[in-house]
């Protein structure tokens, strides 16, 4: 039974962090109780009756009071948690390629010199496994921290908008945006950095382990549980602002396609058009995060690499213009893709349980 909408619950959902429901109404058809009606029409105590036809033409996005998941409720936040999993575990891991050979382009450049010599030289010297080398810590590793990422992302978006107030919040939209991101990713960095440090290693030193399970003990018994976590701080340094600019520039683009690139109003929108507007947006934010991140995702690696070295090392060794640029290109090519990849499978999975994709422009403010 549809619930209806009183002032005090609207206020806890800034219309501009989701589209308004979706409704489908047929001329001949009742309105559900308590939805607002655009057309005009009277509601009525009786539910409409969808034909099998009518369906089949207007097959949208489920509204959230259509699917069994209360917007911010726990189950909500759970939908969101399992959703972040699903998108940054499973596309991390896909790329690990791409990653081995970035990773090692930083490490080694004498060596691994461009793109097609560094597949080259792991394709002779490790074969086609060698390829997917790390995929394990990979795969755990960014599957945490994309619970975290996600989940608290939509946690904190709904924390700070009901501090500032519905009017506060519609107005500095981006602030709240940039603020939720940054404190989701503090969080997600403490789970993804153990798997991040064993990853590289594993990844640019040939030798050391085969993986996860040989490698983590290897670790910390030759650096100490506490070596961990050496590159915490260089990778909030590259997270941090990556995640900022992956959630703000994702939710403005979002919106600005809605506004500007489509006639039909968001909740209008079927679900692939929806969903590919999702994976657009992810696409454009994911060469703004790999821009902005890169020198600390150097730093990372490098530190990640070097027993005992430290970030003034990394300066020393590989200059401010290394560490600007040295693997951009295949870095901003590997996010991109990865981050329109994420935002497409985060958005599919909320479409899935029920929920309104992210993003879109402001819903009309009722009269």
């Amino acid at each position: 039974m549809a619930i209806p909408e009183t002032p005090s619950r609207r206020s806890l959902i800034p219309s501009f962090l989701y589209s308004s429901s979706v409704r489908m109404v047929n001329l001949d058809q009742n309105l559900m109780p308590g939805v607002n009606n655009p057309s005009g029409l009277s509601d009525s105590t009786a539910a409409p009756q969808h034909s099998a036809e009518g369906i089949g033409r207007n097959f949208m996005i489920p509204a959230p009071n259509e699917s069994g998941i209360k917007m911010f409720s726990p189950a909500f936040y759970a939908a969101c948690t399992a959703g972040g999993i699903l998108s940054c575990g499973l596309t991390h891991m896909a790329v690990t390629p791409l990653d081995l050979v970035k990773c090692n382009m930083q490490i080694n450049p004498a060596k691994y010199r461009n793109i097609s010599s560094g597949f080259g030289v792991l394709l002779k010297e490790q074969g086609v496994k060698g390829f997917f080398r790390g995929w394990v810590p990979t795969l755990l590793g960014y599957s945490a921290q994309g619970a975290c990422k996600f989940g608290f992302y939509e946690f904190f978006k709904k924390y700070y908008s009901d501090i500032a107030g519905p009017e506060n919040a519609a107005k500095y939209k981006t602030i709240i945006y940039l603020a939720g991101s940054a404190s989701a990713e503090v969080i997600a960095d403490i789970c993804l950095c153990p798997f991040e440090a064993v990853k590289v290693r594993v990844q640019t030193q040939p030798g050391f382990a085969r993986g996860l399970a040989d490698g983590f003990p290897k670790f910390v018994k030759a650096e100490g549980a506490a070596a961990l976590y050496k590159g915490i701080v260089p990778l909030w340094g590259r997270q941090i602002p990556y995640t900022m600019m992956k959630f703000a520039t994702f939710e403005n683009i979002v919106e600005a396609i809605y506004k500007y690139a489509i006639p039909t109003p968001k909740d209008k929108c079927s679900k692939g058009l929806q969903l590919g507007v999702s994976f657009a947006g992810g696409y454009v934010a994911g060469v703004f995060c790999a821009i902005v991140s890169h020198p600390a995702d150097n730093l990372v690696s490098f530190l990640n690499n070097s027993k005992g070295a430290t970030a003034g090392d990394a300066v020393k060794k590989l200059g401010l213009m290394g560490l600007c640029t040295r693997g951009l290109p295949l870095r901003i090519f590997m996010i991109g893709t990865l981050t329109g990849a994420q935002w497409g499978i985060y958005d599919s999975f909320k479409v899935f349980v029920g929920l309104p994709t992210t993003g879109g422009s402001p819903a009309p403010a009722k009269k």
